[in-house]
C-alpha cells in the first residue's frame, strides 16, 4: 500500500498539473484565472453528461490531493496562490449540479469565485483548519456544492417564474 502513495509525476509535470496548464502563474487573479480556464475545459466535457464532469473532478481532485500533499512534503508553500488546480475542481462540480445553459455556466463561474474568495462558513473553516491537499482542494469542492446549488435554484426559479 505504501508503494500506491509514491508519485509517478516528475516535478514538471508535477507543476503543470498543480498549476493547471500554468494559468496559476499569471500574475494577478491567478485563482480566477485558473478558474476561467477550468470552465473553457468543462464546456467539451459537459457534451457528454454533467455527471462525466462530476466523476472527472473528483478522479482530479483525488489526484490533486495527494499531488499537493507531495509538493508539500517538498518544501512548497501551503495553499500556494500558482496551485489552481482545486478552483478546476470545484468549478466542475458546480457545473456538473446546475443545469447547462450559458447563462447557468456564467453563474457557476461567479458564484463559485465569490464563494472561493470570501470563504463563508464550512468553506473558511475547511481553508483554516484542514492541512495539507486536502485542506486546499476541500474549500474549493465546497465552494463548488454551494455555487451549483444556489445555480441550480435560480434556474428552477427562474422556470417557475416563466423567464
Amino acid at each position: 500500500m505504501k508503494g500506491f502513495l509514491i508519485s509517478t509525476m516528475s516535478n514538471k509535470m508535477r507543476m503543470l498539473f498543480l498549476t493547471l496548464f500554468y494559468s496559476g502563474k499569471f500574475p494577478k487573479a491567478s485563482g480566477t484565472a485558473g478558474s476561467l480556464l477550468a470552465t473553457l475545459l468543462a464546456l467539451p466535457i459537459l457534451n457528454f453528461s454533467n455527471n462525466t464532469l462530476f466523476l472527472l473532478a473528483i478522479l482530479l481532485g483525488g489526484i490533486a490531493i495527494k499531488e499537493i500533499d507531495i509538493y508539500e512534503k517538498n518544501g512548497g508553500e501551503h495553499d500556494d496562490k500558482s496551485i489552481v488546480i482545486d478552483e478546476l475542481v470545484g468549478v466542475w462540480i458546480a457545473l456538473s449540479i446546475a443545469p447547462f445553459t450559458w447563462l447557468n455556466t456564467l453563474l457557476c463561474f461567479v458564484f463559485f469565485r465569490v464563494f472561493d474568495i470570501t470563504k463563508p462558513s464550512f468553506i473558511g473553516k475547511i481553508d483554516r483548519e484542514v492541512k495539507g491537499g486536502l485542506g486546499v482542494v476541500g474549500d474549493d469542492a465546497l465552494a463548488g456544492v454551494c455555487a451549483g446549488l444556489c445555480v441550480g435554484g435560480i434556474h428552477k426559479l427562474l422556470i417557475f417564474l416563466g423567464v
